[in-house]
């Protein structure tokens, strides 16, 4: 797997919005932050644009991101937020350049695709953090190991058992991310190949039948059954019928890994909640289930 540069002071970070639309005012925080870290940003043509949801059209989009990839003078190239988009302008981009000259890719969410394909396909360390829209809401730590993450700095979290974990040691790549993103991707050209992998789940806002249907379908396609381990982030705002189903999104989870004996981590810090620890996809971690959790990654 090859590991881009890590930044130093004066590096330049690219701003650019695969997916849904955000204006300058939205970002400007995180631009303050990054400036403050003695970064440039330079910030991209679809800001500010608008195709009715997304951050401009397909085209748009396409050519801000090849631009950014392409450019040898930015470091790292942050998806300003998701939402939904990235799948419409992925397979047109052209990924020679930045094969040339690796950078890291940030983000999380619909950004998932960009993980995907890159730590699948392509053979690329890409960075599952934060983005622009969330860096307000983001705790001093989620910020924090955005910093170390680009800066080179080992990372290391430790936070409290969940009742639902099974101990254990897992250690291998990360892999994943969101899980309506990870079902998407089934039987598609960009294969998720999940063996000996850690596997990290997260999701927002979904009815828990779907949860329940995206796990089965991640279960009959062979994905969950030969991991070295799984990582269940924030399963966050998560919706019901009428006739409720039942059981919680964690209870679901639960149910559909229960026949498998690796370790699982429930609620940790990564996804669509404040305290969003940057994990770097690709890489190989270290992760201790037991009383507490301690999560590595060199």
């Amino acid at each position: 797997m090859i590991r881009p540069a890590f930044l130093k002071e004066g590096d330049t970070i690219g701003i650019t919005c695969p997916a849904r639309k955000i204006s300058l005012a939205e970002i400007q925080p995180a631009i303050d932050i990054l400036k403050s870290w003695n970064l440039n940003v330079l910030i991209g043509d679809t800001i500010g644009k608008e195709d009715h949801q997304y951050g401009g059209t397909d085209a748009e989009r396409q050519s801000d991101m090849q631009r950014m990839l392409n450019n040898p003078n930015i470091k790292a190239i942050m998806a300003a937020r998701g939402g939904y988009g990235t799948v419409r302008i992925m397979d047109n981009l052209d990924f020679r350049a930045f094969l040339d000259n690796p950078k890291w890719l940030i983000g999380f969410s619909d950004i998932t695709y960009f993980h995907a394909q890159l730590s699948c396909n392509i053979g690329i360390e890409s960075l599952h953090a934060i983005m622009p829209i969330t860096f307000p809401t983001s705790t001093q730590a989620a910020l924090m190991s955005l910093k170390d993450a680009l800066f080179g700095k080992s990372l290391h979290y430790t936070f409290e058992t969940h009742p639902f974990n099974r101990n254990g040691m897992m250690q291998g790549e990360i892999i994943g991310g969101n899980l309506s993103i990870l079902y998407s991707i089934l039987g598609t050209k960009t294969i998720l190949d999940t063996t000996k992998k850690i596997l990290l789940i997260e999701d927002l806002d979904e009815y828990l039948y779907h949860i329940d249907r995206m796990l089965l379908a991640l279960k009959r396609a062979g994905k969950l059954k030969h991991l070295a381990g799984l990582i269940v982030g924030g399963m966050t705002e998560m919706k019901d019928n009428t006739i409720p189903f039942g059981k919680t999104a964690e209870e679901i989870i639960q149910e559909h890994v229960a026949a498998y004996d690796y370790p699982v981590c429930y609620q940790f810090p990564s996804g669509h909640i404040s305290d969003n620890r940057a994990l770097i996809m690709g890489r190989h971690a270290s992760v201790a289930v037991g009383q507490i959790v301690e999560f590595k990654q060199a």
